[in-house]
């Protein structure tokens, strides 16, 4: 059980932090040749959408948007059983030589970056993978960081951060909920 303890960004502090994620994205790159986003599906899909549509409107180029499912490569399924239902991977171009840069909603362990980078490299060999992600909320148990981060905001194991998104879910906001141990209600 879940319980509600507080927003962390409205609908506008996630517009700021795209805006500024979309002009690190073209900094750090010297412009967006070569760039193409990659989502991972599926709350990083519509932050792909957004930066693509941030960066056009400032360098007046749309970059490619593919969504990637990282399911059968995550590192915490029992591959003797069915795996479970993914979302369709839609990446309709090549990746070899180009930077990518792969979006996700929240990092946490940094596993299911690693499965996302597994998946990327049985498609082709990027020149460079970079990250970036609306929340790092710590707790790493991998050697994998963000180049690219909306907000950091410090967790515990027992808490979830939830990133919502009008596309998917009517609104957005950013929000922290809390696991209530047994016999708490």
């Amino acid at each position: 059980m879940m319980q509600f303890k507080a927003m962390i960004m409205d609908q506008k502090s996630m517009e700021r932090s795209i805006t500024r994620i979309s002009h690190e994205i073209i900094e750090k790159n010297k412009g967006v040749a070569d760039v193409v986003l990659v989502g991972i599906q599926t709350r990083g899909v519509p932050l792909a959408h957004r930066i693509a549509d941030r960066i056009e409107v400032i360098e007046g180029v749309r970059l490619p948007v593919g969504e990637l499912d990282m399911t059968r490569y995550r590192d915490d399924l029992d591959l003797t059983k069915t795996a479970p239902e993914g979302k369709p991977t839609r990446i309709p171009f090549a990746i070899d030589d180009r930077v990518v840069v792969l979006l996700d909603d929240v990092i946490y362990t940094g596993r299911t970056v690693r499965g996302a980078m597994e998946a990327l490299f049985r498609m082709g060999r990027p020149r460079m993978i970079q990250l970036g992600v609306m929340v790092d909320r710590g707790h790493r148990e991998l050697p994998i960081r963000a180049d690219f981060v909306g907000k950091n905001v410090p967790t515990s194991r027992l808490e979830t951060v939830k990133v919502r998104y009008t596309e998917l879910d009517g609104f957005e906001d950013v929000t922290i909920h809390e696991r209530l141990k047994s016999g708490n209600r």
